[in-house]
């Protein structure tokens, strides 16, 4: 009796269940397409989390946007944000790019500014047959410093204030894809005056690539840029080399020309400063003509102290001792 007086109800239960199921899912069905919807639609730029975009929004321009030089600056940059771009003519037929993220604004200010006349400066010396319209980028961060210069196979540390690049060339030749990618903090560190200064050496190295092949003497290569930078700055000897001048007044002057391997670690400064001090010397005693025919004789690759002595004899018409003793005749003068 009870048995069969149950299934009805039973039955009328699974039956109006039934449908209530087939209600539910009809509904989350309708639901989640809609929300799918909304997402496909919804604009790109909504809200402060923005979703990827195939390559770092321009602010503040439209002219470059398409700029056949700004699209691996942009795949580059892309995961960093949104940048500002500039362009600014320096007297090639292209105009330079100078690109950053809003947050260095003041960085590109400085740079705009001093990349005409630090573009005129390297022609000085060099001559104006070289990329005067190179693509030039701050960093970010630190992170994306070590990324930009990692990309283009150079292992930058985080604490180098600027890095030359340039793309495969053919040493003669023009050099394609050159940039200069300056560190976050390299304005902070050495303010506005110290940008331009850094601005101009790392030009010098975008003048001379054509004529540089690797393994070429550093003492040559980067003391040619930081006599190119500091020339006519109107900076004391002092100022410019202070590592140098305190060993020099303790009495120690350098015994030669500085080794390619004294430019990293410990006494990377005093290398630098050393390398500086050896072409000031040069153009100053021999002028700077024949510091810049020196310069290409002997940075088209590894040289040996023999292949440097011919280039002392031929160009500066003096021998390595009488050199030597010349400069270090010159730095006991300034070291004072």
């Amino acid at each position: 009796m009870s048995s069969s007086s149950s299934r009805p109800g039973l039955r009328s239960w699974l039956s109006s269940n039934g449908r209530l199921e087939f209600c539910v899912t009809l509904f989350s069905v309708t639901l989640l397409t809609g929300a799918c919807v909304a997402l496909i639609l919804v604009p790109r730029n909504v809200g402060p989390l923005q979703l990827a975009t195939d390559e770092a929004e321009v602010l503040e321009t439209s002219e470059v946007i398409d700029h056949p030089r700004l699209s691996p600056v942009r795949r580059d940059l892309q995961p960093y944000g949104p940048i500002l771009v500039r362009e600014v003519a320096a007297g090639d037929a292209d105009e330079a790019l100078l690109v950053a993220h809003p947050s260095h604004r003041a960085d590109l200010d400085v740079l705009e500014a001093q990349l005409g006349p630090a573009v005129s400066q390297v022609s000085a010396v060099w001559g104006t047959e070289w990329n005067r319209a190179p693509v030039v980028v701050v960093a970010g961060s630190p992170a994306e410093f070590i990324a930009l210069t990692r990309s283009a196979g150079i292992s930058a540390a985080a604490d180098v204030a600027a890095v030359s690049l340039s793309g495969s060339y053919v040493p003669g030749t023009r050099p394609t894809d050159q940039r200069i990618v300056f560190n976050p903090d390299a304005r902070r560190r050495l303010g506005a005056e110290g940008l331009a200064t850094l601005l101009r050496h790392e030009l010098t190295h975008i003048a001379t690539r054509a004529e540089t092949v690797d393994g070429a003497p550093l003492w040559l290569v980067e003391g040619f840029a930081e006599y190119v930078a500091q020339r006519d700055r109107g900076a004391t000897f002092s100022q410019i080399a202070p590592t140098l001048t305190t060993r020099l007044r303790a009495g120690t002057v350098p015994a030669d020309l500085i080794a390619d391997a004294d430019f990293a670690g410990v006494d990377a400064a005093y290398a630098y400063e050393s390398a500086w001090a050896a072409c000031a010397f040069l153009a100053d005693r021999y002028g700077p003509t024949a510091l810049t025919t020196l310069y290409k004789r002997l940075a088209t690759g590894p040289q040996s102290g023999a292949a440097q002595d011919s280039a002392f004899a031929a160009v500066l018409g003096a021998s390595r001792a009488e050199l030597l003793d010349g400069w270090r005749a010159w730095l006991r003068g300034r070291a004072v």
